[in-house]
This record gives C-alpha cells, sequence and structure tokens, in this order.
C-alpha cells in the first residue's frame, strides 16, 4: 500500500502545471478625448463588436445613464457636454453588468431574445434567461 505523501505526490503530479484561467474577458477601455463642449468615444464600435451588442443599445444605455444627449458618428460616439474618461469606464462596466454578464455564471456569452415585447438576455453557456432593463 503506498504511503499518503506518495499518493498525494501522484494527485499533485496529475495536476496541470498551468491552473489560472486565459479566458478572462476584457473590454477594452474608452478612448476618450474631450473638444470643446463634446467627448468623443473614439473606440466605441470596438467596444461594441467586443461586447457582441447593437451600437445603438450601448448608446441608449450610455445616453440615459451619463443624463446627456449625443450621436453616433461611424465608429465613435459623441457625447454632449464634458464627461470624464473614468465616469464613461464605470458605466461601460455598469453595461456589461446588466446586459452582457450571465448573472448565474458569471460568463459573457449571451445575447438578446425577443419574446413578444418582452426583451431576455439568455446565456449560451447555463442557458439561463433574465428579462432586460432597457
Amino acid at each position: 500500500m503506498k504511503s499518503y505523501e506518495d499518493m498525494l505526490k501522484e494527485a499533485v503530479d496529475r495536476l496541470p502545471k498551468n491552473t489560472e484561467s486565459s479566458e478572462r474577458f476584457e473590454v477594452p477601455k474608452p478612448i476618450v478625448a474631450i473638444q470643446g463642449n463634446q467627448t468623443f468615444i473614439s473606440n466605441f464600435e470596438e467596444i461594441c463588436n467586443k461586447l457582441t451588442r447593437d451600437k445603438a443599445h450601448v448608446a441608449k444605455y450610455l445616453f440615459k445613464e451619463l443624463a446627456t444627449p449625443g450621436s453616433i458618428d461611424n465608429h465613435r460616439l459623441i457625447l454632449q457636454g464634458k464627461v470624464m474618461p473614468s465616469l464613461i469606464e464605470k458605466k461601460v462596466e455598469g453595461y456589461v453588468k446588466a446586459f452582457v454578464e450571465c448573472r448565474e455564471c458569471k460568463r459573457p456569452d449571451t445575447h438578446f431574445e425577443k419574446v413578444g415585447r418582452m426583451i431576455f438576455v439568455v446565456c449560451d453557456g447555463c442557458g439561463s434567461r433574465q428579462a432586460s432593463k432597457l
């Protein structure tokens, strides 16, 4: 019979060497420029593509949360008024928590599904469905 230490060493040797997950979901940091009385997010399209969400939906959320009007111009978002980059970053993180990340398994593999007049955030990983707020 093997000793406890020998069995433990065998078990540790069988474990994969790299136990850290490299699948971390990272949203690109917004590149913000303030010119006059307008704030520009120049990598807005890149952010939306990474989130796999429609530009209009993300923009609507940011306009509402930042309490400022704005528009989408090709690949960038234009906000009226001077908005601090740190505040924009917090609001993008809030969007990810509310509409991208699954509330059950915390994975970003979700999509929108419309049933009647309700819009649900459906997780591709665990299959859970949550009603959307926006």
